[in-house]
């Protein structure tokens, strides 16, 4: 069994077949899916948890993206800690800092370490997003995070293996996608390949960042299962094995304790 620890499903390029790529995943071998409540920012932030609450296996976060802070309303604060308390929601994300697309860092700022404040507060974990911002979101992540011990995930890790060792030794998980597949991400790779066993996460980003074979396709979270079969060559074993302890830290990380009949994957039709 795999899992897809951050998939967008949410998205509008999966409105015209969401079932069966939801079914599709499921035939595919995932037990679980995490699916990204950012959708397109405040006011609304239960798009995640809509769809998860369709499924038994789809859970889901809230959370400001750092490209939708200046949406931010008077009352988004108050609305991400009143769905932290519902039993799919099992962390706060994406969050962190962008500066690709020129959302000012002053804005981006308080909206990161507030919502890092609030996951605090309520005993979640966070999922991280940075692009292009590596150093200050290692900075925040340090000051505001790591001293409360709590569970933080890095999202699509495409760093290499100092920056992997970096969140390490924070006692931050790395979450690997459809890049560590292409041909030139061998730093990648080879992050992928030294994370420890109880610290690594598999994940799409889906419909973005399709791995190889399906690469500048709409990605979707069945795929997962390429980006597996890299990691496990890189780290001699088998994808069984691979699935079976990034299964289990899924489960852990999100606190999931709940047997699943094996008819299940069927009851979509």
């Amino acid at each position: 069994m795999l899992c897809d620890s951050h998939c967008h499903l949410d998205d509008s390029q999966f409105d015209v077949d969401r079932t069966d790529v939801i079914q599709r995943a499921r035939e595919a071998g995932l037990k679980y899916m995490l699916t990204i409540g950012t959708g397109n920012g405040p006011p609304d932030l239960e798009a995640g948890v809509r769809l998860a609450n369709e499924h038994p296996f789809l859970f889901a976060t809230v959370g400001v993206h750092p490209n939708d802070a200046p949406k931010l309303g008077s009352s988004t604060y108050q609305d991400l800690e009143r769905l932290l308390m519902h039993p799919k929601v099992k962390a706060i994300g994406e969050i962190g800092l962008d500066y690709h697309w020129g959302v000012p860092k002053g804005v981006q700022l308080p909206v990161f370490i507030r919502q890092l404040e609030i996951a605090s507060q309520a005993r979640m974990p966070v999922i991280i997003h940075t692009r292009d911002a590596w150093s200050d979101t290692l900075g925040v992540l340090r000051v505001h995070w790591a001293p409360t011990g709590l569970p933080c995930v890095m999202h699509c890790f495409t760093g290499n293996v100092e920056k992997a060792r970096e969140c390490l030794d924070l006692g931050f998980y790395l979450a690997f996608g459809g890049v560590t597949t292409f041909p030139k991400a061998s730093s990648i790779r080879e992050a992928a390949r030294i994370t420890p066993s109880h610290r690594l996460l598999l994940e799409t980003d889906s419909p973005y960042l399709a791995p190889v074979p399906y690469r500048g396709k709409r990605n979707e979270p069945a795929f997962v299962a390429h980006t597996a079969q890299v990691i496990a060559e890189l780290r001699g074993i088998s994808v069984v094995e691979l699935g079976a302890f990034t299964t289990a830290n899924f489960e852990q990380l999100f606190q999931i304790h709940r047997p699943e009949p094996a008819s299940e994957a069927h009851q979509l039709h």
